[in-house]
C-alpha cells in the first residue's frame, strides 16, 4: 500500500511539474519598442524565465520613466576602464528627473537559475553588489558571458540579471554604441536621448 501512495505521488508531482513547465512555455514575452533620437529598437522581455526582473522593468516601461531618460554609457574595447575583463554594452536609465521616484531595489535572478544568458543583443539590469538592481538596464554589444552567473566582470561572481533580447533594430543599438564618449571614460558625451519606451500593441 504504501509502495503504491508513493508512486501515485510520483505521478501527480510529474503532472503537475508539466504543467507548471506547459504554463511558462506559454507564457509569450512582451515585445517593448524603446525609441531614441538615433532611431528605434524592439525588445522580447521573458516573464516566463525571469520573471521578477521583467515585471520591474515593465513597471518602469508602464510607469512612463523612461520617456525622457538616455543611454548615458557605451563600454567599447577601446575605452573601458577596467583592463581586466573587457566586455561591450550601452546602459540607459530612467528620466534623471524622476530618479527620486525610483521603485525599491529587486532580488538578483541569476543566469544559471533562469538561463537567459548574456548573448549579442540581450538586455539586463545593472547593479553593484547583490540586490541592488532599479532601473538603470544594459543591452549586450556581442556575446559577453563575462556577464553571467560565475563570470569575472562582478567581482562577486553572481553576474547579472538578463531578462530578454533586442529581436529588431539592433543597428540602432550599434549605432548608440559607437557613439562619442568622453577622452577618458565611457560616458557618452552627450547622452543619447531615449523619446519612450512603451509595449508594442
Amino acid at each position: 500500500m504504501k509502495r503504491f501512495w508513493w508512486v501515485v505521488t510520483g505521478v501527480v508531482a510529474v503532472g503537475l511539474a508539466g504543467l507548471l513547465l506547459s504554463a511558462q512555455g506559454a507564457q509569450k514575452p512582451v515585445r517593448v519598442v524603446v525609441e531614441t533620437e538615433l532611431g528605434s529598437f524592439e525588445v522580447d522581455v521573458d516573464g516566463a524565465r525571469a520573471p521578477v526582473t521583467a515585471a520591474n522593468f515593465l513597471k518602469y516601461v508602464d510607469g512612463g520613466f523612461y520617456d525622457g531618460g538616455q543611454f548615458h554609457r557605451s563600454v567599447r574595447l577601446d575605452n573601458q576602464v577596467r583592463k581586466d575583463v573587457l566586455i561591450e554594452v550601452i546602459q540607459g536609465g530612467i528620466d534623471p528627473a524622476r530618479q527620486k521616484d525610483s521603485l525599491a531595489a529587486i532580488p538578483l535572478e541569476r543566469t544559471s537559475t533562469t538561463g537567459v544568458p548574456h548573448t549579442d543583443g540581450a538586455i539586463s539590469m545593472a547593479r553593484s553588489g547583490p540586490d541592488s538592481a532599479t532601473s538603470d538596464f544594459f543591452i549586450c554589444i556581442g556575446d559577453q558571458p563575462e556577464l553571467d552567473f560565475g563570470g569575472k566582470r562582478n567581482a562577486d561572481g553572481q553576474g547579472f540579471a538578463a531578462f530578454g533580447a533586442v529581436v529588431s533594430g539592433m543597428e540602432v543599438a550599434r549605432k548608440i554604441h559607437r557613439s562619442p564618449t568622453g577622452e577618458k571614460g565611457e560616458s557618452l558625451r552627450p547622452p543619447i536621448k531615449i523619446l519612450t519606451v512603451k509595449r508594442k500593441p
